[in-house]
C-alpha cells in the first residue's frame, strides 16, 4: 500500500486531496515533526532533506509535492496523456510551485505579483470551470491548494476576482478537498 508521510499542518495535505479524489488506497504516516521525527532516519531515508511530504509506493520513494503529483497522476490517474497534456499539467504544477505560491505568500512580492496572477486566473475560470478546461485535474489540485490556502493563511481580499473566488468555492466543496485539506 502506498505510504504518505507529512505533518499534521503540512503540504502533505494536497498530496492526501489528490489520493482521495482518485480513490487510491493509503496509509497516513504522521510524523512528530515538533520532534524533528523528519529530520531523521529512517525518514531522512526517504528524502535527505527532511521536508514532507514524501511517498513510498512498494519500494519507490518521491518527495517535492510537484513531483508526487504528478507521479500520482501519471500511475493512478484517468487515462493515460499525450506528451502535450503532461506537459501542459507539468506546466501548472510548476507554475503553481515556483511562481503562484511565492508570489501570493511571500511577503516581499505579495503586493505586486498578486494581482498578476489573480487578474490572469480570474480571466481563466471566466472561461472555463478547471484550470485545463471542463474537466477536473491534477492542476486543479496544485493550482486549488494553493488558492484555498489564500483565505485560510492570509485573508487577502480577492473580490475584485470573483471568478477566482467562485473557483475556491467550487474546489472547496469537492467532498476529497474536505476531507484532506478542510478538515485538518
Amino acid at each position: 500500500m502506498l505510504k504518505l508521510y507529512g505533518g499534521a499542518r503540512s503540504r502533505a495535505s494536497i498530496v492526501r486531496w489528490y489520493l482521495e479524489e482518485l480513490s487510491v488506497p493509503y496509509e497516513f504516516v504522521m510524523l512528530d515533526m515538533a520532534s524533528g521525527e523528519h529530520r531523521r532516519p529512517p525518514y531522512t531515508d526517504i528524502n535527505p532533506i527532511g521536508k514532507v511530504p514524501a511517498i513510498a509506493d512498494g519500494d519507490f520513494k518521491l518527495w517535492e509535492t510537484g513531483a508526487i503529483l504528478l507521479y500520482l497522476a501519471e500511475k493512478y490517474g484517468p487515462e493515460p496523456l499525450s506528451l502535450e497534456q503532461r506537459s501542459i499539467i507539468n506546466q501548472w504544477i510548476l507554475y503553481t510551485n515556483a511562481t503562484l505560491g511565492p508570489g501570493v505568500f511571500v511577503e516581499a512580492t505579495r503586493e505586486s505579483e498578486t494581482p498578476r496572477h489573480m487578474t490572469m486566473l480570474n480571466q481563466l475560470f471566466q472561461r472555463q470551470p478547471y484550470v485545463l478546461g471542463e474537466q477536473f485535474s491534477v492542476a486543479d489540485v496544485a493550482v486549488g491548494s494553493m488558492l484555498g490556502y489564500i483565505p485560510m493563511m492570509l485573508k487577502l481580499d480577492l473580490s475584485a476576482y470573483p471568478a477566482v473566488v467562485n473557483y475556491i468555492q467550487r474546489i472547496s466543496e469537492r467532498p476529497a478537498y474536505q476531507k484532506a485539506i478542510a478538515n485538518r
